[in-house]
């Protein structure tokens, strides 16, 4: 931090991001955003929560060991026990962090039954135990926006004097605005003894769709980390996007003479990787990542873009990976083109994923006259949801709908076993999903179904994502296909293998939310 203007990227897709409801991703998905993100250029990823599971540790563990680049953070509650996790977790990196936290509002003292005094001695116990075990050490207090100025002035003098090297601020509950985002840590700089020889961060939450403003701000103010993740995921309404924070400060240089160390031609994979093993899909309007962030249907827009293209816009698909031309591909494209393609577009895969996608390309390239970019990122994605390893597969679908009635045939493997049944519904989607119960009863609670087209027309693929709950496990299903019945029941089933999955590793009757209350 010896450049004044240098601002550190600290992503937490992988800790605060997976506590949306639903987000959880698998072991190998967590490995291949975390390694994307290494090479990405983020100054410090947050690698996850490593009391909160077996499977957590196990994550952050493994991330530790086999980044090149990074600072590995792990979270830890201001507790002895979740510190001395943190740490074996985090040990063996090659630039290690403790992040430890603690709620400091009125509201959050009252939690743990804290006074100022306890709370405040706790917090010097437990900085100082995290700063014995790693010299780089971070500490958060949530709510930190709602706290009493005062006493967040000699909480994080405390923090500092402990040993903490980063003081992160956050807005917990995105309740403030840019404004006070900024007068807050221009605060903390000027009336805390030693704010000059840490690092402030911000942490902005969403609610109220300031995040990415108020981070911004802080920035301006003084703070030197901004804590994102990628698309903005994150609990309730998400969090500030990393995406939004590079591109502003790139894109508005003029005014935020910050720099950073990310590589933006990236962006866009990752994007697309954390949505595929999230399950959240991207809003087509989101801000540099929606489909619609480089799209033009005025009149008035096309004649401005096609002389001058600065006249809409104020960046350029290449700056963040996407191709300048949308070359569509055909039944006649081959492997090598389909592999040069994927490639453009972020995915590098290995012989095997190839070999699967392009079967699944050439079927789907003899149902469409043409397949778009977004059409091969459907497939990439539907192939990495859907596996032959899964439990629950879907083997054949026979559909009936009319004014006399909806039936469905299915045909699933359960465990490599088949099992057929013939069920009726108020409507297709219905009765295909009353089969699959029918074969494999569950308690799962439908909570989201929704439809996507990728593409344009009717013989457009369709994107199907749906949400299920299992005595408060959520999780998230996600299947493309040109025939959206059968997208549906791939996404049903998918979301059944993930609770099936999830259910296996905490047991039955376990409390799925034992730890997910507690973030910042």
């Amino acid at each position: 931090m010896t450049d004044p203007n240098r601002v550190l990227i600290f992503d937490t897709t992988l800790r605060d991001g997976e506590q949306s409801p639903g987000a959880t991703m698998s072991h190998s998905e967590k490995l291949d955003i975390a390694e994307m993100l290494d090479e990405m250029g983020v100054d410090v990823i947050e690698a996850g929560f490593p009391i909160a599971s077996e499977g957590d540790f196990a994550a952050v563990s493994e991330i530790a060991t086999r980044a090149k680049n990074s600072v590995i953070c792990g979270l830890a509650r201001a507790q002895i026990p979740d510190i001395d996790r943190c740490w074996e977790a985090v040990k063996h990196a090659q630039k290690p962090r403790i992040h430890t936290f603690i709620g400091t509002s009125p509201l959050h003292r009252a939690i743990p039954n804290l006074d100022m005094d306890q709370m405040a001695e706790r917090i010097h116990q437990t900085v100082t135990h995290a700063r014995n075990l790693c010299d780089n050490v971070q500490w958060s207090a949530m709510d930190a926006t709602r706290t009493e100025h005062d006493y967040l002035c000699r909480v994080v003098e405390i923090a500092i004097k402990a040993g903490a090297t980063t003081i992160n601020i956050p807005d917990t509950v995105g309740y403030t605005a840019p404004r006070e985002s900024a007068a807050l840590i221009r605060m903390l700089l000027e009336r805390v003894p030693g704010a000059d020889t840490v690092v402030f961060a911000t942490h902005c939450h969403n609610d109220l769709g300031m995040a990415t403003a108020n981070s911004l701000a802080a920035v301006e103010a003084g703070a030197r980390q901004v804590e994102c993740t990628i698309n903005g995921l994150g609990e309730r309404a998400g969090n500030t996007a990393l995406e939004e924070v590079v591109m502003a400060l790139k894109v508005r240089h003029d005014i935020m003479p910050y720099t950073t160390g990310i590589d933006t031609t990236r962006i866009m994979a990752l994007s697309r990787r954390v949505s595929q093993a999230s399950g959240f899909l991207v809003q087509p309007n989101k801000a540099v990542v929606g489909k619609n962030a480089f799209l033009h249907e005025s009149g008035i827009h096309q004649d401005g873009v096609l002389k001058n293209v600065e006249t809409f816009e104020i960046m350029r698909p290449a700056d963040i990976g996407l191709n300048e031309a949308n070359i569509a591909m055909g039944k006649h494209s081959g492997r090598a083109a389909l592999r040069a393609k994927l490639k453009d577009l972020g995915y590098e895969l290995g012989d095997n994923q190839l070999k699967d996608v392009f079967i699944r390309f050439k079927a789907l390239a003899d149902r469409k006259k043409e397949v778009y970019d977004d059409d091969l990122v459907a497939l990439v994605q539907d192939a990495a949801t859907n596996t032959e390893d899964d439990y629950l597969q879907v083997k054949h679908l026979r559909v009936v709908c009319g004014s006399d009635g909806q039936s469905a045939d299915l045909i699933l493997l359960v465990g490599g076993e088949e099992k057929a049944v013939h069920a009726t519904g108020d409507g297709p989607v219905d009765a295909c999903f009353n089969a699959v119960k029918t074969i494999w009863p569950h308690r799962a609670r439908l909570q989201l179904y929704q439809v996507h087209a990728v593409t344009e027309g009717t013989d457009a693929q369709a994107t199907v994502s749906v949400r299920m709950e299992e005595e408060g496990r959520i999780a998230t299903g996600q299947a493309s296909d040109t025939d959206t019945i059968l997208a549906s029941v791939k996404a049903y089933v998918g979301a059944l293998n993930r609770l099936k999955v999830r259910r296996d590793m905490v047991g039955e009757g376990a409390d799925a939310k034992q730890v997910s209350m507690y973030s910042h």
